[in-house]
């Protein structure tokens, strides 16, 4: 069966890792569809996808349609004639036209525990919302978005020290290996399908500039869920006497040292409590978070403890 012609389709990091075990696995990818180039960094250079990186470098052919539900980028996959089609992340919705295409159908490996996390930010979203546990789910892909029937699903734990940057990197070797444990069931017809309960479904849209606003006035745990699910992409941020101050990492103070002093407990949320050696201790709603990295505007990140040194910070300094 590995001689069944495969189209894959996908756009970042996550999505290396399944195309990679299919080739692997000596499965036949006859293209891979991924989004266009987009400039990227201060010199805003136009940078090719990861995907797009590793099909080149396996020698794969490329397409990059603007839009897939375009009549060319149709034609364009069409011309491919594949039995099967994997998508992971790929970042567009497949038109019924293109659904319709392979015998063996449309499959998707999503990073979330479907039917909860529908959409584009599933990862950032699960840890952003204080999650114990997320995962991934291999489906037969349908018009709607995310609403296919389930073949199978694998859980991944969320640690208190996980980001959104290693949950992609567990959540990618856990898809990688339930799309390869079972291709050779869904090309036999044996996998099955178990159709989601829309009930019970939630939703994860892509970030917005909003979501990655620290409101001090949340809890310390609901801040610092926040500060990971943004780390490494956006990272969240705050202000600074009136300019943008990026968070990348915090931690929530232990029990011993989250008492505040009656005086302290009078701040506002945003005062900064304590600034030194251990971080920049920030009053939050319910007590306060030590901030441990952070990226003043113009600078690069570094230490909150090594950015306290020289800032001046006092129980007058408000953040936000």
């Amino acid at each position: 069966m590995n001689s069944v012609k495969i189209v894959f389709m996908g756009t970042p990091e996550f999505a290396v890792f399944s195309l990679e075990a299919l080739l692997d696995r000596g499965y036949d990818v006859v293209g891979v569809v991924t989004q266009p180039d987009r400039p990227k960094g201060r010199k805003r250079e136009l940078a090719p996808t990861p995907v797009k990186a590793y099909a080149l470098e396996r020698g794969l052919p490329v397409l990059q349609p603007e839009k897939l539900r375009a009549p060319e980028g149709v034609a364009a996959v069409t011309a491919l004639s594949p039995d099967l089609i994997v998508t992971a992340a790929y970042g567009q919705i497949l038109p019924k036209s293109v659904l319709e295409l392979p015998r063996f159908g449309c499959i998707n490996v999503h990073g979330s525990l479907l039917p909860r996390y529908r959409g584009g930010a599933p990862i950032q979203r699960s840890i952003i919302d204080g999650e114990k546990k997320t995962g991934v789910t291999l489906m037969y892909m349908a018009e709607g978005l995310d609403t296919g029937d389930m073949i199978s699903k694998v859980e991944v734990p969320i640690e208190n020290e996980d980001t959104a940057g290693s949950m992609f990197g567990k959540l990618s070797e856990a898809g990688a290996a339930l799309l390869v444990e079972w291709l050779p069931r869904i090309l036999d017809g044996s996998a099955g399908r178990t159709p989601q309960n829309g009930d019970e479904a939630t939703y994860a849209p892509n970030l917005s500039r909003d979501d990655e606003r620290l409101d001090w006035n949340e809890p310390s745990r609901r801040l610092f869920d926040r500060v990971r699910g943004l780390n490494p992409m956006a990272g969240g941020f705050t202000t600074l006497n009136g300019e943008v101050f990026k968070i990348w990492g915090a931690r929530v103070p232990t029990a011993d040292d989250a008492k505040l002093s009656a005086a302290s407990a009078a701040l506002p949320p945003g005062t900064v409590l304590e600034s030194g050696a251990n971080g920049i201790r920030v009053r939050t709603g319910d007590g306060s978070l030590v901030l441990t990295e952070v990226q003043p505007a113009g600078k690069k990140a570094l230490a909150a403890a090594e950015f306290a040194k020289g800032a001046r910070l006092t129980t007058e300094t408000r953040l936000g």
